[in-house]
């Protein structure tokens, strides 16, 4: 790499997005007022509308993927001008939020001095609107990547991306390296170089009712055999290798005068490497009861993955933070207890996640991002975007764009 010239970009690249940072809230304020709640499918169209029209300015061939659900579809976008032969880097965000259309009325969109309020506007529209300037910015300063970026952008993250894993595990086989502007770790906007893998687990008791006074032993409470089996999840946590197990909700029986005959919990699971994903579904999967005449059904399983760094994915940190410092820019690094799709990405290519807005109040009622955050990310993410390949050896060749005219099997959409 060329420390002259990643300096002299860093310049143009800031003092571009410098420039347009009225239109960067234009957008963001378009793609806020444009709701998008996961929980409805076909309110996904204006906002990823929006988003197709905007790619297509910049030079983008967009298309929409299947979705299990007729109303819902997944953005996919790659230049339409695509040099061959070279490699592929991805770019990855959502246009559904947890929001109910309505919440505008209440929680509306709002720049007050450095910070801009509204729903969405964290999590993860402004990421989605550094996304596009980056790529304004390139565009603006004749810099055609080495590596191709293809953006592909979901619309069922909020509900664990279960129609859009399958798009996001091809894709993700094709890139050399991804990003994800999701938003960043803090206010002091770290970047998410790892985050806990997830899993989600039914526990159902099954008992034999009978009256609980006229009979109390003729029956085997699946109510009790439960509360012995909350106590064995919660001895599964261990704090200290950031194992949690958490038993969210319980249920069962019918009446306070009969012995309960069912009884179900709800468990959350979070987990820092494969290996303790691996144990810790075991362990749980191997619960017994211990009252008689109850038995136990178990039910899910980890559902994302840990993403843990990688020597490519460390690589691509040193990277960015070799960047930032071009910015005048502190980077920093963290673990995120949350999962995104940079979980599922990771798993294929190396993943740097967290690269969106700098803020808070994801999913909360004082989300916001600071807006001059906004133009230094997107700034990075351009840089990011300029660099060449990560180095690859000749058995580890990097995919290229020639990928994309792969069997069906394999090849990117």
């Amino acid at each position: 790499m060329d420390s002259a010239v990643d300096a002299d970009r860093a310049r143009v690249f800031h003092d571009y997005l410098a420039r347009h940072r009225g239109q960067m809230l234009a957008v963001l304020e378009a793609l806020v007022r444009a709701e998008s709640p996961t929980d409805v499918p076909a309110a996904q169209a204006e906002a990823q509308g929006m988003l197709a029209r905007l790619l297509r300015t910049l030079g983008f061939r967009v298309r929409s993927l299947p979705a299990a659900e007729e109303e819902r579809g997944h953005l996919y976008a790659r230049p339409k001008d695509r040099p061959r032969g070279r490699p592929v880097q991805l770019l990855v965000g959502h246009s559904d939020t947890v929001w109910a259309r309505g919440t505008l009325d209440e929680m509306p969109f709002e720049v007050e001095g450095n910070e801009v309020r509204g729903p969405g506007v964290f999590d993860m529209k402004g990421g989605l609107t550094q996304m596009l300037f980056a790529l304004a910015a390139l565009r603006a300063a004749s810099v055609e990547p080495a590596v191709v970026p293809v953006v592909f952008i979901n619309s069922d993250e909020e509900q664990g991306s279960p129609t859009s894993q399958r798009h996001l595990r091809r894709l993700a086989r094709c890139a050399c390296r991804a990003f994800v502007l999701e938003p960043a770790l803090g206010l002091d906007g770290k970047i998410k170089t790892a985050r806990k893998g997830a899993g989600r687990f039914t526990v159902r008791i099954q008992g034999t009712s009978a009256h609980a006074g006229l009979d109390p032993e003729g029956g085997s409470s699946a109510i009790l055999e439960l509360s012995h089996t909350v106590q064995a999840l919660h001895a599964l946590n261990d704090p200290e290798a950031g194992v949690s197990v958490n038993v969210g909700t319980i249920g069962g029986g019918t009446h306070a005068n009969v012995v309960a005959d069912a009884g179900s919990a709800e468990v959350d699971v979070r987990v820092a490497t494969r290996e303790q994903a691996d144990e810790l579904e075991a362990a749980i999967r191997d619960l017994e009861t211990t009252t008689p005449g109850t038995s136990l059904t178990i039910e899910g399983g980890i559902g994302r993955p840990p993403m843990e760094p990688s020597p490519d994915a460390r690589r691509l940190w040193k990277r960015a933070r070799r960047a930032a410092t071009l910015l005048d820019l502190d980077l920093e690094e963290g673990r995120s207890g949350g999962v995104s799709d940079g979980n599922i990405i990771s798993q294929y290519a190396p993943t740097l996640d967290g690269l969106g807005a700098v803020g808070d109040g994801a999913h909360a009622r004082h989300e916001f991002c600071y807006v001059d955050r906004m133009v230094e990310r997107s700034a990075l993410l351009a840089l990011l975007l300029a660099q060449p390949p990560l180095p690859t050896t000749p058995d580890d060749a990097a995919p290229t764009t020639e990928t994309l005219d792969a069997p069906a099997s394999t090849q990117m959409p």
